[in-house]
């Protein structure tokens, strides 16, 4: 069953999903970063470009004919990519066919409506008996 982990208290979504996927680069893991907003995805691919000053976060868009071959996935339609080892959402609602990952990862803003619907995930996930973590970033920034 899929685990899923919210990381709460982001003080910015989209550098989180990087220092996320990066992590997850490290431990040798495949992540799709389901962003199915158009300019959320630009954005993050070119976040991910210029990520660590000296180090590369390999990645493109799910289409993109390198995507079998490629660790860090940005895709708009959550469509199948191959690998099922972790999902990242960066749509307010819960993104389609998520169970079929090992960890399903939830970042959430500060802002009010950001945190609201994640309220709305977290009852999603509670209700159907996944397992969840809780991870405050604030905590780590003091």
């Amino acid at each position: 069953m899929t685990r899923v982990d919210f990381y709460f208290n982001a003080d910015s979504r989209l550098q989180v999903a990087c220092q996320l996927a990066a992590k997850a680069l490290q431990q040798r893991l495949r992540v799709l970063v389901y962003a199915p907003d158009d300019a959320i995805a630009r954005e993050l691919d070119r976040m991910l470009w210029t990520y660590q000053a000296i180090g590369f976060v390999p990645h493109c868009m799910a289409s993109d004919p390198l995507a079998v071959e490629t660790p860090v996935l940005i895709s708009r339609d959550a469509q199948p990519t191959g690998h099922d080892e972790v999902m990242m959402n960066l749509h307010i609602e819960t993104p389609p066919a998520f169970s079929r990952f090992q960890r399903l990862v939830e970042i959430v803003g500060a802002e009010e409506a950001d945190r609201q619907a994640a309220r709305d995930r977290f009852r999603f996930y509670r209700d159907r008996g996944y397992e969840i973590a809780s991870h405050d970033l604030a905590k780590g920034a003091a």
